[in-house]
């Protein structure tokens, strides 16, 4: 065994402690869209599998729902402290500063490294990548990842497909110290990203690119784009390739996958990631027809949301999985371990 090998062995993993998920109280239903816009609850759900969708109320932020899902995650792990915080969010508050050093304040977790991870939609399984790296290179102990968003605030009211698709919500989890065969360790994070295909998923407007252009905003350029055929077959070829580069890191076969915990992009995407990946629908993890597509929170909030209703459950082999822009995509293991959601 060189040196390289032995320190991989001895580093520690980063183990889940905690989860606790959040949403806002307001809800826009299919109905509400069609009063509105050229649609039906019909057309809706036949394409997207969304029923409602949570909708954050007006001066409500990122931070906001941030925080709520942190304090419920870190009551979970029964322990107030934590050594960094990482906001995964295309949503934040201010395009500078970061989101997550306000958040790690109010959680009155002190002087902490806090920063945010941006990955659009893949932002909870890049962050889970950071925060294994941070546990295993021993810059902390214990890391509270969060991924949050207001998406609500960057769809185009005309747009009845991307109107239909995105919400408003927070998930987060608790990583500390361990090792990597106790339940929670999670495995092999497996990420990638295709800038030549940025275009797909975009908010044109707001950074450098357009200050620099020379000529004034383009009238709804500070909205959200997509291209949903070219998504689909990309978000299920991404998400496909990275679960099965980490169930073969963990020596897992698709079989042995007790639970799939997919990005909630659309029911079409997970229909077929699962047809796919061999995975049958009575062992994939779902929450989006009530609570539709929140980008970084999903997959946070769909673990926080399984846990509570029983759905998963201690000892659950589980495969974790997202797509977003940029391109971006990730997948990971762990078995889910015995810890309770806080409230």
């Amino acid at each position: 065994m060189n040196g390289d090998q032995l320190t991989r062995a001895d580093a520690p993993a980063a183990v889940v402690a905690g989860v606790g998920g959040h949403v806002p109280s307001g809800v826009l239903t299919n109905d509400d869209l069609s009063a509105r816009l050229d649609t039906t609850d019909d057309w809706i759900r036949s394409r997207t599998g969304i029923a409602r969708r949570r909708v954050a109320p007006r001066g409500t932020a990122t931070s906001d729902l941030a925080v709520a899902a942190g304090r419920r995650a870190l009551r979970s792990a029964g322990s107030p402290t934590v050594d960094a915080v990482l906001v995964a969010t295309m949503t934040p508050d201010h395009q500078a500063p970061a989101t997550a050093p306000e958040v790690a304040a109010r959680l009155g977790l002190g002087d902490v490294a806090a920063f945010d991870v941006g990955a659009m939609c893949s932002g909870f399984l890049y962050g889970l990548g950071v925060a294994s790296g941070l546990i295993a290179g021993r810059v902390a102990g214990r890391v509270l990842l969060i991924g949050a968003e207001v998406l609500t605030t960057v769809v185009d009211p005309e747009d009845r497909t991307v109107a239909a698709l995105l919400a408003d919500g927070a998930g987060a989890v608790v990583l500390r110290a361990g090792t990597p065969d106790e339940p929670g360790a999670v495995g092999r994070v497996v990420l990638g990203s295709d800038g030549t295909r940025g275009e797909l998923l975009k908010i044109p407007g707001g950074g450098s690119r357009e200050r620099q252009s020379g000529h004034p905003p383009t009238p709804g350029s500070a909205y959200f784009r997509m291209r949903g055929r070219e998504v689909f077959r990309q978000a299920v070829e991404r998400m496909s390739d990275a679960s099965r580069a980490a169930l073969e890191a963990a020596g897992w076969k698709s079989g042995d996958v007790d639970r799939l915990a997919a990005h909630q992009a659309n029911a079409r995407i997970l229909a077929a990631l699962g047809t796919e990946l061999d995975i049958p629908a009575e062992r994939q993890l779902s929450n989006i027809a009530g609570t539709g597509n929140t980008a970084a929170a999903s997959v946070p909030l769909l673990l926080a949301d399984s846990a509570r209703d029983g759905e998963l459950r201690p000892g659950h082999r589980l495969l974790l999985t997202a797509f977003g822009g940029g391109l971006t995509w990730g997948a990971t293991t762990l078995v889910w371990p015995d810890v309770v959601p806080g409230h």
